[in-house]
């Protein structure tokens, strides 16, 4: 199956079509006067329903704090964030995150199971409910079989699957990734990186991805939106079009793979220099 590359600018919002995530003008500096440190300047991208985007950029260029400030767990110092077309300044509901780092993510003296339910309990939701959404969560990630185990029983990517798990359990409108597979094996890797696809096919969700990763970015994107310079913003924003479904072996094997990688690590490259 043949496909095509295609790239834009920064302004991908469109007119009358409201995107699930939107974000404008979004700037953060730690500090004041003289001392203050500008991380991110001016960053408008948006996400809409059932798309998977997959943020890039040069280590330490503010990757993980752009994350944090869009799930609300630091305050932007400027711009504005919305969901769905409303406005929003603290934690969304409609979202949630899992982290990089899956060892002090989960609860260790809590099993797989009671780890779910946790985000659960402010939902005051009936037992029943509960238990049938951490069922549904545990058989999406495969892990149906691990609900009574606690977390330093499993590998690595079981645990990683673990985390996923319960915030799917939560059913979010949209899922916020902060370099989600960096902590495991190349394999195992490959494996959450799939799962992460089969998430969004399945469930219809819209995901936003951190990752220093490039190929993992263009193997996931509907788009990527690549970020450099200090303070940050956007370099540009780039669809990603490769044919589905995709796998490892054959879909990285594209030459159109290949042009888009090289693009995405020239931009960068270019934004370093």
């Amino acid at each position: 199956m043949n496909a095509t590359m295609e790239t834009h600018t920064t302004n991908d919002v469109s007119p009358g079509n409201t995107p699930r995530l939107l974000v404008q003008s979004l700037a953060k500096t730690y500090g004041s006067g003289p001392k203050a440190v500008e991380v991110i300047e001016d960053l408008t991208f948006s996400v809409h329903a059932g798309e998977l985007v997959c943020i890039v950029g040069p280590s330490g260029v503010g990757k993980t704090t752009l994350l944090k400030c869009l799930a609300g767990l630091q305050p932007s110092s400027g711009g504005t964030m919305a969901i769905d077309g409303r406005k929003v300044s603290g934690p969304p509901a409609e979202m949630a995150l899992v982290f990089q780092d899956y060892s002090r993510s989960l609860m260790p003296w809590l099993t797989v199971e009671k780890n779910l339910q946790l985000p659960l309990r402010h939902l005051r939701l009936p037992a029943r409910e509960m238990r049938s959404r951490v069922e549904d969560a545990l058989g999406e990630v495969g892990l149906s079989h691990a609900a009574k185990r606690y977390p330093w029983q499993l590998s690595g990517g079981m645990q990683q699957r673990a985390a996923i798990a319960r915030a799917l359990a939560y059913r979010p409108e949209i899922l916020i990734m902060d370099e989600p597979f960096a902590s495991v094996d190349a394999q195992t890797r490959f494996e959450l990186e799939d799962l992460c696809l089969k998430i969004r096919d399945e469930l219809g969700m819209t995901i936003l991805l951190v990752t220093h990763d490039i190929d993992e970015a263009v193997y996931l994107s509907d788009r990527i939106v690549a970020i450099g310079h200090k303070p940050a913003r956007v370099l540009e924003v780039m669809d990603v079009v490769l044919p589905s479904p995709r796998n490892q072996i054959d879909t990285r094997a594209l030459p159109e793979f290949s042009a888009q990688r090289t693009k995405v690590l020239s931009l960068i490259r270019q934004a370093q220099a």
